[in-house]
């Protein structure tokens, strides 16, 4: 980047991005409440996917949550923020068929993720399980769900850019 364009940055001047830009959060959750918002401050259309209409309860105004995934293509990341709910295979197999940029799932990396077993036990190729990431985010020791949902998009944000994240340039 040169100086003058290093300047527009941080004048908040520089071009935003053109590309359309899309996030799915799939399960209506706290840390999608955040993903939400969060994401669409940084300029993403923003989508939350919620299967079971009795669990839209946790929507923060001015969103809505679907019932049927929305279309996926190569500009949208998909964030599962529950990978407790029966129906994460489902929602996983679905979401790869769609070929999105990006797909993560929550989760604890000391302990194994259960949408591995849950795309074998629906014969899911191991090459499309490899593409879902998790944990996802950058490791800034997230605790709150705002906290996880900044971390998330910092990550989304670094890995659309081609960047590691971290302090890394």
């Amino acid at each position: 980047m040169s100086e003058p364009e290093a300047c527009d940055v941080a004048h908040g001047t520089a071009e935003a991005d053109s590309g359309v830009r899309t996030l799915v959060a799939v399960f209506a959750s706290p840390v999608s409440r955040f993903l939400l918002k969060f994401a669409r401050d940084l300029g993403f259309h923003v989508a939350l996917y919620e299967p079971d209409p009795a669990r839209v309860t946790d929507v923060p105004e001015g969103f809505e949550a679907d019932t049927t995934l929305p279309p996926l293509d190569a500009s949208a990341d998909v964030v599962v923020t529950d990978h407790h709910r029966p129906e994460l295979g489902e929602v996983l197999k679905a979401a790869l068929e769609g070929r999105p940029r990006w797909i993560g799932v929550l989760g604890n990396p000391r302990h194994p993720g259960p949408h591995v077993a849950a795309l074998q036990g629906l014969g899911v190729a191991d090459a499309d399980i490899a593409r879902v990431h998790r944990p996802v985010g950058l490791n800034i020791g997230s605790r709150t769900p705002p906290e996880i949902a900044l971390a998330t998009l910092a990550g989304l944000v670094a890995d659309r850019n081609g960047r590691p994240g971290g302090f890394d340039f």
